[in-house]
Order: C-alpha cells, then structure tokens, then sequence
C-alpha cells in the first residue's frame, strides 16, 4: 500500500522558517503601487466578486493586504456561506481554490471556519480526480491545473495525499500539461508551486518517503521551470499575459533551477505594468492572477494561523455589491457567418447582430433562428461564458473534448463572452479534442 502523506501542523510551522527563494526586486515598490489600481478595481467592481467565482479575487486581495479589516471580515463572512451552499457542486480546483482564500492569512476574531471538514472534502474530490485517471487513460475529473490546486492546498493545509502517487502523475512530460501540444504555462507554475510545497514537507524532515521521490519531484520542479522559461517572449511575458503572473510565482520560488541571466525578473515586471497602463487584465481572474506576484507573494503564502495584513485602503475599495449596467453597443447592425462543425459535417448561416456584439451574442441570435442546428449551453466560470454543449454534444475532460472558438480560421485567445466580432467575420464553433 502507498504510504499516505499528512502535515502536522509542526510541519506546518516549520514551513514559515524555509527560507524562500524569491526575487524581491520583482515587487512593485511602494511608490509604483498606484499602478495597480486598476487590477483592484477591476476585481471588485465585477459580478464576479460574488459567488464561488470570487475565490481567486479574494486570495488575491488578502495576499496583497489590499483590504481593511471590516472589508476582509465582510467578503469572509458572504463567501463561507458561498463555500457552505455549493460545496457538492464544487470541482476539486474551486474547492482547493476557496479553501486557499479562505486560509490565506488568519482573519478578524469571531469568524468560525472548519478547514478540517473541507480538507477532507477536497481530499475526497481529489480521490476521485486520481481514480478517473486510473480508469480513462490518466484524465482527470477536470484538467491538470485544478489538481495542482489540490495537491498545493492537501499540502498547506495538512490533507492526506500520497507522494509515490504526486512524484507519478505530475512528471513533466505528461499529455495533460499540454493543449493542442502547446505546453499550458499556468499548468505548469501551479504545478510548480504545488511540488514546491510537497518538497519543502519532505526537506522539513517531518515526513518520510523514498528518497527517489524527492529525487523524482525535484527533477520535476526542474523541467518544468525549464518549459516555463522556453516559453518566454521577447517583451519578457511568460507565455501570455494571463499566465505570466503565476509564472512569475512558480520563478520565485524556483531560482535555484535557472541562472539569472535565463530570467530578467524587473523586464517582465516592467512589461506587466507597461500592459496595465494599456488596459490589459480586464478579466477578474486575470487581473487577481498577476496581482500576487506584482506584491512580491506566492500562493505559498498562505497561511491561516498568520494575521493578516491590512491595507490603509488607498484604493477606496467598496465591497458592495456592484450594480449591473448593460453595455451600450451601436444601434447599426452588421452581418457575420456563423457555423457549427461536428467532424465533417458543417451547418452555416449569416445572422445580423449589433455593431460592437461579442461572440456569444452571434450565438444567441443563430439558436434564435434556427434552434435545431445552433442550440447551445454555457456556464459562468471566473473567466466569463464557458461553452459547455452545442446541439446537445457535450464537452468532456474524460475524453478531452472541448467546444472550440474560431474567427476567419484561426483559435480565439479570448473567451466567447468577450470577443467583439465585426462585420463579415467567419465565426465558428468546432467540435474538437486536446
């Protein structure tokens, strides 16, 4: 049997006395903080600071001590009763993810929160994840970065998990790291920082385990760092915008497996703040996923028996719940192709929507005209409309499918509820694998 693997809170507490390996120079200085304002406003005036939506925002803004006490006591308060109300609905990664910023530092006094009962919960949704792997050809439940949200929040937050099995399925070359064969860059820094936590358990000498799976994680810690740096762009992004600031962590805590000439730490800073001032990051949970790093924290930051720290709230951050004001688009309409491909079938028509739609609205209209040939289904998720079924096919990561967006042939880097179309574009879903 695999020798199952559980923190103490002495390990817990020993983790605190690990050096961190981090490069400081990356943090934003004190006197360039006000560049980060529009990250935080974007992350509070959004629907999706509510719900379980908000995890990432609110593990964001508690790891930077953007919000004051009695703001932190009131976004804790509404997202436990989140938390409590969908947890069996919950994938493994949202619920690793609540637990996460929930647990990101200790809170105001009086406020009750039973990480024991959710760890356990986590535990049995990671369980499942590894036992759909085990039956499906080594898939996952959900994708590879949700379980290296579990593995990172098992490991911070004493959960039981096996190392022989962490040191298996997280090697490197594994298919689920990749989409289209292009390596996922935030895939892999999460499952840095998740390995990272696992090593450090290990190092601390309060766990034992074979030496080979040290050996095997730290190798996997290598080559990971080193796909991630591979991927680097000349403007210094790691990857793209949306991944570079959890890459960032994954550097951070990492610099012993790259020479600094491999990474210019202030160039992609730099870069980042170069695309803020632009308007980039307009998403919640892309602006909440390069916040920490912009502070000089990672997600190995957390740590619920430490206070957290309370901004002057320089920002005048409201935690009221925003009003919702629909966008004004142009009163003239423009036409676009919109087409429906199921392997070599193809169902096309044009449908006329309004100047300044989006794709998911050319949707809307084509399921309004003919419901037969264009229906469709979509799910909130933190980065907007995620497209779920068409015509009744449903996408699934047990046989890694997914519902693909293209405009004039090429793959959408932007999501369906956010890409503007225009005029005599050639829009399509594509029924298609990773």
């Amino acid at each position: 049997m695999r020798q199952s693997h559980q923190l103490p809170l002495v390990g817990l507490l020993l983790f605190s006395l690990i050096p961190r390996q981090q490069c400081e120079i990356c943090k934003v200085s004190k006197e360039n903080k006000t560049a980060l304002k529009p990250l935080v406003h974007t992350m509070i005036s959004s629907n999706y600071t509510k719900g379980i939506q908000a995890a990432k925002v609110l593990l964001s803004l508690r790891l930077g001590g953007f919000l004051n006490q009695n703001q932190d006591q009131h976004l804790i308060e509404q997202f436990i009763l989140t938390v409590r109300s969908t947890e069996p609905s919950l994938t493994s990664g949202q619920l690793a993810l609540a637990i996460l910023a929930l647990g990101a530092c200790k809170g105001p006094d009086g406020i009750s929160i039973n990480y024991s009962e959710l760890v356990k919960k986590l535990g049995n949704k990671y369980k499942a994840e590894i036992k759909n792997m085990e039956d499906h050809d080594g898939n996952p439940l959900t994708n590879y970065y949700q379980l290296s949200l579990d593995v990172l929040a098992l490991c911070l937050f004493s959960g039981n998990y096996s190392v022989p099995k962490v040191a298996e399925i997280f090697k490197p070359g594994n298919k689920n790291y990749y989409f289209h064969k292009q390596f996922s860059v935030d895939t892999g820094a999460t499952a840095v920082l998740a390995l990272t936590c696992v090593k450090r358990s290990i190092t601390s000498g309060q766990n034992k385990t074979d030496t080979k799976d040290l050996d095997n994680i730290d190798n996997h810690i290598k080559l990971l760092i080193r796909k991630i740096l591979s991927q680097k762009t000349e403007n210094g992004l790691l990857g793209n915008r949306e991944s570079t600031g959890e890459a960032m962590q994954a550097l951070f805590v990492s610099s012993n497996y790259y020479n600094r000439n491999q990474w210019v730490c202030q160039k992609t800073r730099n870069r980042v703040l170069k695309e803020i001032s632009q308007g980039a990051f307009r998403m919640p949970t892309a602006a909440a996923q390069i916040l920490p790093a912009l502070m000089g924290k990672t997600y190995l930051d957390v740590n619920k028996d430490f206070s957290c720290v309370y901004g002057s709230d320089i920002f005048h951050i409201s935690t009221q719940e925003p009003i919702s004001v629909t966008p004004a688009v142009s009163a003239s309409q423009i036409k676009v192709n919109y087409s429906v491909v199921i392997n070599n079938a193809k169902d096309r028509i044009v449908v006329s929507v309004a100047n300044g739609s989006v794709f998911l609205n050319v949707m809307e209209q084509a399921q309004k005209e003919n419901a037969a040939l264009f229906s469709f289904t979509a799910e909130e998720t933190s980065w907007g409309p995620y497209i779920t079924t068409v015509r009744g096919i449903k996408a699934n990561t047990t046989d890694r499918t997914y519902w693909e967006l293209l405009s004039n042939g090429e793959p959408l880097s932007k999501g369906a509820g956010s890409y503007v179309v225009h005029a005599g574009d050639d829009l399509e879903v594509r029924w298609s694998t990773y």
